[in-house]
């Protein structure tokens, strides 16, 4: 009686991690890709062009970043 009641408990948790991994595996995967394939210089020029840093903020990261002073 006991094992039964483990074993419903096993079989409800995979279902509920199945579920969960095709869920992860199938949304957003794409945008997790296009975000590592960015370069730093691309993506502060987006958080520029979004208005999250100033223009004083960007030319100082983007020397930063391309190595000059």
């Amino acid at each position: 009686m006991a094992f039964g009641g483990v074993m419903m408990v096993v079989f409800w948790g995979g279902i509920i991690l199945l579920v969960v991994l095709l869920a992860r595996g199938l949304g957003g995967g794409e945008r997790r890709d296009a975000l590592s394939r960015q370069s730093p210089i691309d993506i502060l020029q987006e958080r520029f062009a979004k208005g999250e840093i100033d223009q004083k903020e960007y030319d100082d990261r983007h020397r930063t970043l391309s190595g000059t002073r």
